[in-house]
C-alpha cells in the first residue's frame, strides 16, 4: 500500500471536493482518498499509484495540485 499527497489550493466546498474525490477514484490503484478543506490537501491510498495520472485527474476536476 502505498500513500501520495496533494496540495490543492482552490478547493473551498463540498462541491470542490465531491470533485476531485470522483476523479482520482476512477484512477486504477487507487482504493481510497481523503480530503481536507481545511488544509487543502487531498491523501490518496492505493497500490501502484500513478503521480501524473493523479495530477491529470486532479486538473480534469478543474483543479490545480501543487
Amino acid at each position: 500500500m502505498s500513500y501520495l499527497s496533494y496540495r490543492v489550493p482552490d478547493m473551498t466546498c463540498g462541491h470542490c471536493e465531491q470533485a476531485v474525490s470522483q476523479e482520482i477514484l476512477a484512477v486504477d490503484g487507487v482504493e481510497s482518498v481523503e480530503v481536507d478543506l481545511d488544509t487543502k490537501f487531498v491523501r490518496v491510498r492505493g497500490e501502484e499509484l500513478d503521480d501524473a495520472r493523479l495530477r491529470g485527474a486532479i486538473e480534469a476536476a478543474g483543479y490545480r495540485a501543487d
